[in-house]
């Protein structure tokens, strides 16, 4: 067998040259460099799971401490909204077949605390309602300055809200000032009834009524914002956006114009009340991020619509007539009402300041010499001259105050004197014929600007009327009496028309809202509220 022993070895194979990346270390060098890299790309994307900003949520509390507003932080959960279908003829408002998610705040006692500018303690509130503060809210002048309620800093939610309306968005500010202002746990209550009463009875379509649906369904939504229930609520979130979206749908149909018959005289009173739930729904959506679609576009085109058909006296006219027609005190009102709504929006009106001179000033014509608004300029001088023959009183007196007083006048000798008509002369029997809603509506509001002893006076005549008449089902009793004696506003005490109970119903519901809903902020000069 042949031996491998003695087989010949092969020549040595020449030597590679090692180069200079071998000859310190490469191979092992780039092993350990990738193993590196491989370790720092894992412990970045690590750090980057724990360290990076959570999802933004819908937060209503404020981000520091201060007052009576509490700290901990609110849980917020997810809840799909069912969808809305706009009318068939309208822009469409939400995509066919889409769904929107929105964060619902759960309830609590904390629910919708917001931050505020100064405490409820200390000097009367110093500058507050009615203060000497220069006014961040309604209008300039001795209107509520920094001076509304418990806590610091600017908060998270709501801090584009005028604080005026901002303050009844916190459960402990809103019962805090209800016990402050002579409110009790009763109204609170009959506030809550009234709400869910009028949730039950919304139309398929989002819309209140049987009848002049914008202005019914204006006035539900002005009830419910009135509460700061928006469509983030838990108990009222829904209806509250079916409401909007429907005001929002029936603008886009009518480039604006809020209502459905326009040749009915009444007209002008559902666009104003309509614009004014508009108004406020795009301030409260904005400063929420809700976002409806079309919603400020219809705020713009209904606002712009008001000012733009203003009557050349100053104030507004039946079917909206520029010049002749029938122009009164009360159809006047609701647009100046309306046009405040939507100067708290982002909005930009042409004209709309010297909108509001001219329009005031037309109210002020209509002042007696006695401190009261008369219906119009037929009837200034003689109250009975008004519709109600029997009337012996300027039930319109109010309509001047507010007006005045939302638009930073309230110092103004005439909301004064009318103060000192309204202490003198107003009465109020829910069940005899001094059951005029309407004039209190107004009155309630002006008396509580006023504040000190003439809203202390005035409360006392209005609140107990008010709680003691409501139905165990939330709504409003009919007034014992047949019609009141009134200047304008008596559907509510007909039974032949459709919407009493509801129209009654939503002026009981805000006249309660009066402790905390501060529409206005003059409080008109020494006559502070003690808040």
């Amino acid at each position: 067998m042949e031996s491998y022993d003695n087989e010949e070895s092969a020549p040595p194979s020449p030597k590679r040259k090692a180069g200079f990346f071998s000859k310190i270390g490469g191979g092992a060098l780039m092993f350990a460099a990738l193993i590196h890299v491989i370790g720092l790309i894992g412990g970045g994307f690590w750090i980057f799971q724990i360290t990076r900003e959570p999802e933004k949520k819908v937060d209503f509390m404020p981000p520091g401490g201060g007052g009576g507003e509490r700290g901990a932080e609110h849980q917020v959960q997810q809840k799909k909204r069912a969808q809305i279908t706009p009318t068939a003829n309208a822009k469409r408002v939400f995509a066919e077949g889409a769904t929107a998610s929105y964060a619902i705040p759960e309830q609590g006692d904390n629910f919708g605390e917001m931050s505020t500018l100064s405490s409820l303690s200390g000097g009367g509130m110093s500058g507050g309602l009615g203060g000497a503060g220069s006014g961040s809210g309604f209008g300039k002048g001795a209107g509520a300055g920094g001076g509304l309620g418990a806590g610091g800093g600017a908060g998270k939610l709501f801090g584009l809200i005028p604080e005026t309306m901002r303050k009844r968005c916190s459960k402990e500010d809103r019962l805090a000032r209800l016990a402050e202002n002579g409110g009790t746990p009763a109204c609170e209550e009959a506030v809550l009834k009234a709400l869910r009463w009028l949730k039950s009875t919304q139309n398929p379509d989002g819309s209140w009524g049987k009848s002049q649906n914008a202005a019914m369904t204006g006035f539900a939504l002005l009830a419910y914002f009135g509460h700061c229930e928006t469509p983030v609520s838990e108990e009222f979130g829904d209806s509250c956006m079916k409401g909007i979206v429907y005001l929002v749908n029936l603008g886009m149909k009518n480039d604006g114009k809020m209502a459905d018959n326009f040749t009915a005289n009444s007209w002008p009173y559902e666009h104003a009340v309509a614009t004014y739930a508009l108004g406020e729904a795009t301030t409260f959506c904005k400063d929420l991020k809700v976002e409806v679609p079309s919603l400020p576009e219809v705020a713009e085109k209904a606002g712009q619509f008001i000012i733009d058909n203003q009557h050349k006296n100053g104030g507004w006219s039946y079917l909206y007539s520029t010049e002749g027609g029938h122009v009164d005190v009360s159809v006047s009102g609701w647009q100046l009402q309306a046009l405040k709504a939507c100067s708290h929006t982002e909005i930009k009106y042409k004209g709309l300041n010297s909108c509001i001179t001219k329009g005031l000033a037309y109210l002020d014509s209509n002042q007696n010499d006695n401190g009261g608004y008369g219906y119009g300029d037929d009837f200034k001088g003689n109250p009975t001259k008004q519709p109600g023959s029997k009337l012996s009183y300027h039930t319109l007196t109010g309509v001047g105050m507010l007006c005045n007083q939302m638009w930073g006048k309230g110092a103004r000798a005439e909301v004064r004197k009318a103060s000192k008509y309204v202490l003198e002369n107003t009465k109020f029997d829910y069940n005899g014929e001094f059951c005029d809603l309407y004039g209190h509506y107004y009155e309630s509001q002006a008396m509580m600007q006023r504040g000190g002893d003439d809203w202390k006076q005035y409360n006392a005549l209005f609140r107990d009327q008010v709680l003691n008449n409501q139905d165990v089902d939330g709504s409003w009793k009919f007034p014992g009496y047949g019609k009141p004696l009134r200047a304008a506003g008596d559907d509510f005490a007909d039974k032949k028309a459709p919407n009493n109970r509801l129209y009654r119903t939503a002026l009981c519901t805000l006249m309660l809202e009066v402790y905390y809903r501060f529409l206005n902020t003059d409080g008109g000069g020494k006559n502070r509220p003690g808040i």
